[in-house]
C-alpha cells in the first residue's frame, strides 16, 4: 500500500486578531487621555442651566468664589489686575476662550465686574460655567 504524503500547510499570520488588539489599545488610550484633562478652575458650586455645554480645549478659567474673590487659573488675582493678566494670555494665544466659574451664591456685581474686565482686555470668546440640570441629561 502506497501512502500519500500530505502537503505541508504554509504558516500565515492572522491579521484580524491583531486589528482587534490595536483597536482596543486605541480606545484605551483615548479614554485615558480624556480622564487626564486639566481642570484650571477652583471647586465652586456652579448654578444649573439646561443649555450647558462642554468647554473648549484652549481655555483659561476665571473663578469667583462665594465671597467675591477672583482667581485666574487657580491663582488669586485682584480685580484691577485681571485685565492686564488676561491681555498677556491673549498675546500668547489670541484664540483662547475664557470660562467664568462663578459660585451660585456669588453676588451678581462680582460676575459683572469680571465680564467687564474681560471685555476691556479684548476677550471675544467667553462662557459662564454651569451644571446641567437633570432634564438636559
Amino acid at each position: 500500500m502506497k501512502l500519500r504524503r500530505r502537503e505541508s500547510r504554509r504558516a500565515r499570520i492572522e491579521i484580524v486578531p491583531m486589528i482587534d488588539v490595536v483597536f482596543f489599545l486605541l480606545v484605551f488610550f483615548m479614554m485615558a487621555s480624556l480622564s487626564m484633562a486639566v481642570y484650571a478652575g477652583l471647586p465652586v458650586n456652579l448654578p444649573q442651566a439646561a443649555t450647558g455645554q462642554v468647554a473648549a480645549s484652549e481655555t483659561a478659567s476665571v473663578t469667583i468664589d462665594r465671597e467675591g474673590h477672583a482667581y485666574l487659573n487657580r491663582e488669586p488675582i485682584a480685580m484691577s489686575d485681571l485685565d492686564q493678566r488676561v491681555r498677556g494670555l491673549l498675546q500668547s494665544n489670541p484664540a483662547i476662550a475664557m470660562v467664568i466659574n462663578a459660585d451660585a451664591e456669588a453676588a451678581h456685581r462680582h460676575v459683572v465686574a469680571v465680564l467687564d474686565a474681560l471685555r476691556l482686555a479684548g476677550v471675544s470668546r467667553m462662557a459662564i460655567a454651569v451644571t446641567p440640570t437633570s432634564e438636559a441629561r
